[in-house]
């Protein structure tokens, strides 16, 4: 029934050839001509509206072909025929949905496992965050710290930031946590395309939307439910599965040329032979279905398989520009190196201590949105140092922070910048794969903190993969000093550096480039704009900005680089295999009709044949579901030592 109300064109259809069928057995065959050619001429006028909608709207539509077929059947007697055609239409957009069905596998798996409830703790029975698998003091196994009816069932979006969870056996995490629990396995295979489980410690961060292992743990709830991170992935999922954008162009590109041959061979043969029934046959084998389903099948097959490599397309048209880039434009950090800098020294040049000289610009450096602020607060941290509380504070995009203390200026970042308000800056003398970052202390120069941030072990096989893929043209978008940036760029293999680039000025770099496609990729605040505005941006790591991810048309859930590469190649063999489908429908379309005018198919045998075309274009379009075969480049030899590799410009 539930089949009959989705297509129930399908069903009429069915129904009226076994009347018909009735009919023609019961020696009615006028009466049986009559109501088929009625029927298939009210479908043909139903489907002629929805043709005639498209054509002002300036979509060329191909359907004008099933219409045509239709009523040129009814016309020379093929009533049978017309009848099948009616139902290979509707078919067809069952064995669309069904293969559409297939190829969004991935995406649909992703929305279908969104969790509607958790287990949270009630306020007052935890006991001191007792791990949820460990043993009670009386040899008893713990329930994760709760007695019974410790734990009541809400829905996931009322749980709020702090709230403590309770995850059993082989539950999907229902929101961004911290473990409790002295230890779990999750598989989160939905969300970054690691097939393998992953093993976290207490005070490890576990993702929403990742899978509990065998054991029930307790997590600390730090991010509600729309902003963890399986619903962002969600929202990116449902606006990518709505995505039509290059099936429509794929299909209009073919829609002209094919009708007008179509249309072409038929007049020849009705004029060749003298017969108008030679014309209906062409036409019958002519029905545009190939067209209209192999390319939206190809491409949610793409986005699919991207989604299972961790990779979330936003757009189906994005497929399509990826398989085309020309052009890979890098941010450095956090995309080229891993965006985590180690404190490796602090450099006094005045009086001051170095714990006070940390202190003071771990201070200024939390009114700062910079990755290196991050790291620069986090080693004064481990140092037991405590901040303090500005009376003033401003950020200066990529330059630095000032910020005033009891009255007293505290300036950290380039040493052009703390060189305005602090004279007297002398530049430190780094080792390759360092940086310095400057402090100037009301109004005098006190030192530098030397840093390391380490270059991504992917960074090199990438670059060899995305030019092995012909992208010939790969640059790097900087706010660092050219020299030390060139030295980064020839260590993963860059053929270009744009250095000391503000925000705007990455903007007008990838619009200048020549190139095209230019995909971009990058992760932080800063990248927003650019990542808007290259043809293809790509966020890289789920965990990343906000702003990124959402200025981007391409998110990588695994913070990987390798992935950008991986990407291009799904939109190339996606493009592929759309353009493979759709060929071999129009072959054997074309083939079906030349013998179709010469007279070796008849009407009805045309109107079967045509299902087997549709298959067969179908099935190949399926094949985007699968990664194909692909021979990665090899290692370089340096590769293994390039976690050694830090880099060595500032900011």
């Amino acid at each position: 029934m539930k089949l009959v109300l989705r297509y129930p064109l399908v069903a009429g259809t069915v129904l009226a050839l076994m009347a018909v069928a009735v009919l023609v057995m019961s020696s009615q065959p006028v009466i049986a001509q009559l109501a088929a050619s009625g029927y298939a001429l009210a479908v043909a006028a139903y489907l002629s509206i929805g043709m005639i909608r498209r054509l002002r709207s300036g979509h060329w539509g191909i359907d004008i072909l099933a219409v045509t077929a239709i009523v040129s059947t009814v016309l020379v007697g093929e009533f049978i025929a017309s009848m099948i055609i009616v139902l290979m239409m509707a078919g067809g957009t069952a064995l669309e949905d069904y293969a559409a069905g297939r190829a969004k596998g991935e995406l649909s798996a992703l929305l279908a496992r969104v969790p509607q409830t958790a287990h949270r703790e009630r306020t007052g029975n935890a006991k001191n965050d007792t791990p949820a698998n460990s043993t009670a003091p009386n040899g008893t196994a713990s329930n994760g710290g709760a007695e019974n009816g410790a734990h009541e069932d809400v829905a996931a979006t009322d749980v709020l930031v702090g709230d403590i969870l309770l995850v059993k056996p082989g539950e999907v995490v229902p929101l961004d946590g911290v473990l409790l629990s002295d230890a779990g396995t999750f598989d989160e295979s939905s969300l970054t395309g690691e097939s393998l489980p992953v093993e976290r410690s207490a005070g490890d961060g576990i993702m929403s939307g990742s899978v509990n292992g065998e054991a029930a743990v307790r997590m600390r709830v730090t991010a509600v439910m729309e902003d963890s991170q399986y619903s962002r992935i969600v929202a990116l999922v449902k606006e990518a599965s709505e995505s039509r954008a290059p099936m429509v162009r794929l299909a209009d590109r073919y829609a002209i040329p094919f009708t007008a041959f179509a249309y072409a061979l038929g007049a020849v043969a009705w004029i060749v032979s003298g017969s108008p029934a030679r014309f209906a046959e062409v036409l019958v084998v002519a029905t545009p279905c190939p067209l209209l389903i192999a390319a939206p099948v190809a491409f949610l097959g793409g986005m699919s398989q991207a989604a299972k490599s961790g990779i979330i397309v936003k757009y189906a048209g994005v497929l399509e520009q990826l398989g085309k880039v020309r052009t890979a434009a890098f941010d450095k950090t956090g995309t080229l190196t891993y965006g985590r800098p180690s404190l490796v020294a602090v450099v006094t040049a005045d009086s001051m201590d170095q714990d006070e000289l940390l202190r003071l610009a771990g201070s200024a450096e939390q009114y700062s949105s910079h990755v290196l602020a991050a790291s620069v607060m986090e080693a004064a941290t481990s140092r037991d140092l405590r901040f303090e509380t500005a009376s003033e504070a401003l950020e200066h995009a990529t330059h630095g922070v000032r910020a005033v203390f009891d009255g007293r200026e505290v300036v950290v970042g380039k040493p052009s910048f703390v060189a305005e308000f602090a004279p007297g800056v002398v530049e430190t003398e780094l080792v390759s794969g360092q940086l310095a970052i400057y402090v100037g202390v009301g109004g005098v120069y006190v030192g530098a903190l030397v840093m390391s941030d380490p270059l991504r072990a992917e960074a090199r096989r990438t670059l060899a993969e995305l030019s092995a893929l012909g992208v010939t043209e790969t640059v790097m978008l900087t706010g660092d000093a050219l020299a030390t940036a060139k030295h980064i760029a020839a260590e993963v293999g860059l053929t270009d550096v744009r250095a000391e680039c503000l925000p705007p000025d990455k903007v007008e770099a990838v619009r200048s480039l020549p190139h095209r496609p230019v995909m971009m990729v990058g992760d932080g605040v800063n990248d927003a704009p650019v990542l808007a505005v290259a043809d293809v941006g790509i966020a890289m790591g789920a965990r990343g900005s906000t702003a990124a991810g959402e200025s981007a048309d391409v998110v990588i859930i695994l913070d990987d680089l390798s992935k950008a590469a991986h990407a291009v190649r799904i939109g190339q063999r996606t493009v592929r295999v759309a353009m493979q489908s759709i060929w071999i429908g129009i072959v054997l379309s074309v083939g079906l009709m030349v013998a179709a005018a010469a007279g070796y198919v008849p009407a009805i045998a045309g109107a079967l044949s045509q299902e087997l075309v549709d298959l067969a274009t179908i099935l190949n379009a399926l094949r985007a579901l699968s990664p194909g075969r692909h021979t990665a480049p090899p290692k370089p030899q340096a590769e293994a030592s390039t976690s050694a590799i830090t880099r060595t410009v500032l900011r």
